[in-house]
């Protein structure tokens, strides 16, 4: 019996997340079925990251054990072949058999959420940006982010339904990037595409999303940045801001010490 990882990157928008639901088709449930009629054996995969409805991954991981003699690197390539095309393993290794991917002594998670911010919605990326047609300040989002940086209680950021006790996450890098859109490129109209990027050693349930809700919230003026230092410290969901909706967000990569 071997075990083997696989980093998985799909479109998350046709899909009810990562982890089997019975009220729609999953990832999870789509590897179960393709892998285990690619070796004839009844496979249950493991998953990293538990992603939500509508949200995207570049780099999600997965273990599974198996007999089947098809070479750890080629699995892959087997697989890529019975996939649908929202769904791609981008990479396929064998590891201990004890390697779990959800406990490692060293774990850094790197998400992004994407943001359409122009006068007008740009059809090629309804699925994987959010639109925002309002103006924001971007300098006071990134003064805001200092604050949610290092190790903190983030129950504010935490949806309410969670049912972990811990809600201490650290978070290393918290940066907001903008670029110019393609509407603007080709003048066609004003505007710009914003990415939030987050790394920190675990995220709880709507953490990321409801952060990006936050920083939204003193772009537009609502908040101050100072005063999401003072929504961090009253470890009440009802504090923060709203939470962004799935389709901006992207699991880019987890790493682990090697």
């Amino acid at each position: 019996m071997r075990r083997i990882k696989l980093t998985v990157a799909y479109d998350g928008t046709d899909y009810c997340g990562w982890q089997i639901q019975p009220n729609g088709i999953t990832i999870e449930e789509v590897l179960n079925k393709k892998l285990s009629k690619l070796t004839g054996e009844n496979i249950v995969i493991i998953g990293a990251s538990r992603t939500d409805s509508g949200v995207h991954a570049m780099g999600n991981v997965a273990v599974f054990d198996t007999k089947s003699p098809i070479p750890p690197d080629r699995f892959s390539y087997a697989l890529n072949q019975k996939l649908p095309d929202d769904i791609v393993i981008v990479k396929s290794e064998e590891v201990p058999s004890d390697w779990h991917p959800r406990y490692q002594d060293h774990i850094v998670k790197t998400y992004e959420y994407h943001i359409l911010n122009t006068e007008v919605p740009d059809p090629t990326k309804r699925h994987n940006t959010y639109f925002v047609s309002y103006k924001l300040d971007v300098a006071k989002m990134r003064e805001a982010a200092e604050y949610l940086l290092g190790e903190h209680d983030f129950a504010s950021f935490c949806n309410i339904r969670t049912n972990v006790e811990d809600t201490v996450r650290t978070i290393y890098e918290l940066e907001v990037l903008e670029s110019e859109c393609a509407y603007a490129r080709n003048g066609h109209a004003a505007g710009r595409e914003l990415t939030i990027r987050i790394k920190g050693n675990g995220f709880l349930y709507n953490m990321v999303r409801i952060i990006v809700g936050t920083l939204l919230r003193v772009g537009r003026g609502f908040y101050t940045p100072e005063q999401v230092k003072e929504i961090l410290e009253a470890k009440d969901r009802q504090a923060a801001g709203v939470t962004a909706p799935p389709q901006g967000l992207m699991l880019m990569q987890i790493e682990y010490e090697k």
